[in-house]
């Protein structure tokens, strides 16, 4: 299945296949190199069926997490490939979840003022949602995602099979980003997951969260409006993760961060029950101030206020300026 994302100057294709980890050659065509960008998470049978594909392949490897999300390391990659005469007409690939996505498509960005980037996702988090809609990002002084850039991939492929390699805990986190879109775009999606297992429809998912991210992408590539919905549950997530990066997968940070601003009480009863059936938390302890502290420091805050998206209904949505005190009061 071929979804295209048609965003001015930056048209591209989402590749939705069964299979398509092992017929990568069929959709990428590469004359020059290839830098190969993946962590100690993505199994090596994974990277090496990738690499045998390609015909000039160099692999760069990097620890698994958010740490990975560095200076330190971006600056590594940026060196190899200075070093390994990596050319404007080259390629990087990445191949694994968010944090190599993020990674990988600023480095490319930054490269010689930007070469192609392919993302290949190997996460549930990834398929659903971060490989696609340009964001790139490193994390800076515990702050998430403040350093980066939109620079949109030329292709994504998406391999439901290669979810199979992953725990249960990594799968329902992703589920969490679907669920997200469903809440603020798309009623049916959000239905699906009253059903006795979610990953049985998983293509569906993650076919239906996909188009909920691109329809609103196309109409706000940079984030000035509509794109902010894409938030929902961040705001505070991102607090909350910042506060648990060892011990908390960011859908699980942002499932706790929707259940703030549900206005809908049947509704959050009803968010809270498929949580406890895929396992998701509902509740954390946590240190109100640290956290309060991260979401001030949010690229969505100006000096008093902060933009938060607010559900009403299954698959309706808005953006509400709120003060610094009602967030602390949420809080």
């Amino acid at each position: 299945m071929k979804i295209p994302v048609m965003i001015p100057n930056h048209e591209y294709d989402i590749i939705l296949e069964r299979g398509a980890l092992a017929h990568l050659a069929d959709y990428v065509k590469i004359q020059g190199k290839v830098l190969l960008i993946t962590d100690t998470g993505v199994p090596q049978a994974h990277i090496e069926l990738v690499s045998a594909q390609l015909a000039d392949c160099d692999c760069y490897i990097v620890e698994q997490g958010e740490g990975s999300k560095s200076f330190t390391v971006l600056q590594k990659i940026l060196s190899y490939m200075l070093a390994h005469d990596f050319q404007r007409s080259d390629c990087v690939i990445a191949l694994g979840g968010g944090v190599v996505g993020d990674l990988a498509g600023f480095a490319a960005s930054i490269y010689m003022r930007g070469i192609r980037f392919i993302n290949f996702p190997t996460t549930t988090l990834a398929q659903i949602d971060s490989s696609i809609g340009g964001k790139t990002a490193i994390n800076l002084d515990g702050v998430k995602n403040v350093i980066g850039a939109f620079y949109q991939p030329s292709l994504v492929i998406i391999d439901p099979e290669v979810l199979k390699t992953l725990d249960h805990r990594q799968i329902v986190s992703g589920l969490a980003e679907a669920l997200k879109a469903g809440l603020i775009a798309d009623a049916k999606l959000f239905a699906l997951f009253s059903r006795a297992d979610p990953m049985e429809e998983i293509e569906t998912i993650i076919y239906r969260s996909l188009l909920v991210k691109k329809h609103i992408v196309e109409q706000d590539e940079k984030e000035t409006g509509l794109r902010k919905l894409l938030n929902f549950g961040h705001t505070i997530g991102h607090g909350i993760e910042a506060c648990y990066l060892d011990s908390l997968y960011h859908g699980e940070a942002v499932a706790l961060g929707m259940l703030y601003f549900i206005e809908n009480e049947s509704l959050k009863e009803q968010v809270i029950k498929i949580y406890e059936k895929l396992g998701l938390p509902s509740t954390c302890d946590y240190e109100k101030e640290a956290v309060f502290t991260h979401i001030a420091h949010d690229k969505k805050a100006s000096k008093h206020t902060i933009d938060v998206v607010v559900v009403s209904d299954a698959g309706k949505s808005h953006i509400e300026k709120m003060s610094f005190d009602e967030i602390k009061a949420r809080l």
